[in-house]
């Protein structure tokens, strides 16, 4: 079977949707993001990108990869390499077998893509499944382009084993059996209610909407009247986070609120449908924050933490409601 590129709002749900796909099981990107269970939330100070802390709103990198493997009887392969050379070599062997390969990658170091999109995140996924026969470039599926691009081996393999934060290490993966479609009945309950609990009962204070309302607390921290850069680079990072990153806080709900759609007319719950249009509003309300934060940034607006502060607060509010809806719908 030829493989067929298919664009996507985000690289990890979007290289699953299209590897299984490939071998027989057309689930949609939203179907494959919402069964593994991956919307979240989370604020890490510790973890550092770029020098400042990391914000999540979906599962950490390979959560979709490993989470979708027991609904659907998946046995899925992963590697890692501690010599370029001998990953570079895998790969190749792989894709002369016939073999479709998704890859973790650092989107600095992938050239194909635009130069201000280009910075040092090592968790983007991207599928290869075949080399030019003349230039010996890779052929690749990357969710985020509108065509397959090609990568000479050279950048590819720098983009394969960049060092840092979520070093890729070269990974590989790829199933090694075909999917089954599952019971629909019983894992989309269980998905669901595994996503509730996540953002509603995780000990950690750093997660879920407790999460959200701690990344809050730290907004009241900053002072911008006597620190205004470093007040500006936080607020920027977590907007970088929420907007370029992924899709970011409205993006990954809006996919969520499709998985729901879709959980509707499998399960013949409309109730679904009309949490899926909550959850489209609250993924609105992460983009009004976005876009004042960005206003305050460019000194189109004044610089005001407790402002933003009190979004999120709103925003962590309408979500543990909405969670709490959700799980007992489920």
């Amino acid at each position: 079977m030829a493989f067929q590129h298919s664009q996507a709002s985000h690289c990890e749900s979007g290289v699953m949707s299209s590897m299984l796909r490939h071998h027989g099981l057309p689930l949609s990107e939203p179907m494959t993001f919402g069964l593994a269970s991956a919307l979240s939330f989370a604020y890490l100070p510790i973890i550092k990108i770029n020098g400042l802390p990391l914000v999540a709103y979906r599962m950490p990198p390979k959560f979709i990869l490993k989470g979708l493997q027991k609904p659907l009887a998946l046995d899925m392969r992963f590697e890692t390499f501690r010599d370029p050379e001998a990953g570079e070599q895998r790969l190749n062997r792989l894709l002369e077998e016939g073999q479709v390969v998704g890859m973790q990658t650092s989107v600095f170091w992938l050239p194909y893509m635009p130069e201000d999109l280009r910075f040092h995140f090592n968790a983007h996924n991207v599928l290869a499944f075949g080399r030019d026969s003349g230039s010996g470039d890779y052929l690749l599926s990357d969710p985020v382009a509108e065509h397959v691009v090609t990568c000479a081996p050279a950048d590819l393999k720098r983009a394969r084993f960049a060092k840092g934060a979520l070093a890729p290490k070269g990974l590989l993966y790829y199933p090694v059996n075909k999917p089954q479609e599952p019971n629909w009945s019983k894992v989309l309950p269980k998905a669901i209610k595994k996503t509730a609990r996540i953002m509603l009962d995780t000990p950690l204070p750093i997660i879920g909407v407790r999460g959200i309302r701690r990344l809050a607390n730290a907004f009241d921290r900053l002072d911008a009247r006597n620190e205004p850069a470093q007040a500006k680079m936080f607020s920027g990072q977590v907007v970088r986070m929420q907007e370029e990153i992924g899709t970011g806080g409205g993006g990954f709900r809006f996919i969520y609120a499709s998985f729901l759609q879709e959980t509707a007319d499998l399960l013949g719950q409309s109730r679904f449908n009309e949490l899926s249009e909550n959850l489209v509003d609250i993924g609105d309300e992460w983009r009004e924050f976005a876009l004042a934060t960005a206003r305050m940034i460019r000194d189109r607006d004044p610089l005001v933490p407790s402002a933003l502060s009190s979004k999120l607060r709103q925003i962590a509010d309408r979500e543990q409601e909405f969670f709490r809806e959700l799980r007992r719908a489920a």
